[in-house]
């Protein structure tokens, strides 16, 4: 069957078979590596600063945890603290992330980053100040809100870069492989970031952790912001036009449901594996524990990325999604830290592909004046899936003991799958079923990248 024939087919079928069909075609699929990613003229200029930028990204949770417990001696009120500074940081960076799709990435982020390094000193104040508690939840929000949306503002400028020339399989090809890198770099993040701020906070001291969290979030984003060569154009309006948001688009708000689903896995994890470790006593093991629950994520990621896919995006999603359940479920049943290490791990292996491939489909959802914005919901829905899904986990550890903790994950991932397969049909490209998306069109010439060149 020729590809010709594959893209034909696929038109005639319903939205609902499109999303599932396994299109074969007797061209080899185009493979980028990383090594070529990182070759892209211009890719460093950017990639840099925003790791510098993103560095601090979850860093800011856990120094607000250690300033607040120990500046007021309550793990309720430092946990609420945090979570006050998560959710608003879902809520409002959408926004930002649509404001940088209308006036540029550059005008969003130097203001952005700039009230955060002001936000987040005068969180620091009043902890130290011993404030009451009302007053560190108000501080928190700002702190939150501002933080800037960097891996968003990234993955806008490799789509910007390798679609600048029109759609091709090899454009989408590195949109796939840009996606699997930027993934391993939020791991990467997510990993070191807390280990930095809880060694900082351990030889200096809590306070200063989150100085070097707003420090490192005020050069990177600066530096970041400076390199306007790589941002996307801002897209201007038509006279008299509205702009939807990104939400407009049943398939985006269906992966934001599913990314709250693996935010409450993130969030449910985090206390629970915790609690576990306290409860068998290895308090210490905690953090190494889930430091190989996201290395798994890491080396997922890693390989996603090298591997030329010839199942559809969707199917992809869907399997993954699948896995991640299936790990999820037995991490409740595990009787020791060994046997949680290795749950853990299994589990891990499902994150980074699962990501990927919402990133991926997300991009081809929405036109291009509105990318940034949809990242931005699907990293905000993680963050406050985390949220939620750490304070429910909480709950049930008081409650009923660590193991208990750990069905957070599998519901939240559960009902993550069921609105995934019920609705998968909605992660069809605008334009047809017979369009085929970013990440499965790397197969051959009749390939399009969906989005590439719209307005």
């Amino acid at each position: 069957m020729t590809a010709r024939r594959t893209v034909d087919t696929a038109a005639d079928s319903t939205p609902e078979t499109a999303a599932d069909t396994v299109e074969t075609a007797t061209d080899t699929p185009a493979r980028v590596g990383y090594g070529e990613l990182l070759r892209t003229p211009g890719a460093w200029t950017f990639l840099s600063p925003a790791l510098v930028a993103r560095l601090p990204y979850a860093m800011l949770s856990m120094g607000i945890l250690l300033l607040v417990t120990q500046t007021h001696g309550s793990y309720g009120t430092a946990g609420t603290v945090t979570a006050v500074a998560a959710v608003s940081q879902a809520l409002i960076g959408p926004q930002t992330g649509r404001l940088a799709d209308r006036y540029g990435q550059a005008a969003v982020l130097v203001p952005t980053v700039l009230v955060h390094a002001a936000s987040v000193a005068l969180l620091i104040a009043l902890a130290l100040g011993h404030a009451p508690a009302w007053s560190l939840y108000l501080a928190a929000v700002p702190a939150g809100a501002s933080v800037p949306q960097i891996g968003a503002m990234v993955r806008a400028r490799w789509v910007a870069k390798f679609t600048a020339e029109g759609a091709s399989p090899t454009a989408a090809a590195k949109v796939s492989t840009a996606f699997a890198f930027e993934s391993v770099t939020d791991e990467f993040t997510f990993v070191i970031g807390p280990i930095l701020a809880a060694n900082i906070a351990a030889f200096v001291s809590p306070a200063a952790s989150l100085v070097a969290e707003a420090s490192l979030t005020l050069v990177g984003g600066l530096a970041f912001a400076a390199q306007r060569r790589t941002a996307p154009a801002r897209i201007v309006p038509q006279p008299g036009a509205r702009r939807a948001s990104a939400l407009a688009s049943p398939g985006v708000r269906l992966l934001v449901g599913a990314f709250l689903g693996v935010g409450a896995v993130f969030g449910g994890m985090q206390v629970s594996v915790n609690a576990f470790a306290d409860s068998v006593g290895h308090h210490d093991a905690g953090g190494t524990v889930y430091g190989i629950f996201a290395g798994g994520s890491m080396l997922a990621g890693v390989l996603y990325g090298v591997i030329a896919w010839r199942r559809p995006v969707q199917q992809r999603m869907v399997m993954s999604y699948t896995l991640l359940v299936l790990g999820c479920s037995v991490l409740w049943a595990m009787p020791n830290l060994i046997a949680l290490t290795v749950a853990g791990l299994v589990c891990g292996l499902a994150i980074a592909p699962t990501l990927i491939s919402g990133y991926t489909l997300v991009e081809t959802l929405v036109a291009d004046g509105a990318k940034t914005e949809a990242f931005t919901w699907l990293t905000g829905a993680i963050g406050l899936g985390l949220a939620v899904g750490s304070m429910a986990a909480g709950k049930l550890i008081d409650g009923h003991g660590p193991s208990v903790g750990f069905l957070v994950p599998v519901i939240g991932a559960g009902l993550g799958l069921l609105a995934l397969v019920s609705m998968r049909h909605l992660l069809v490209a605008p334009g047809g079923p017979g369009r085929v998306v970013a990440g499965s069109g790397e197969r051959g010439g009749a390939a399009q990248l969906v989005g590439a060149a719209k307005g």
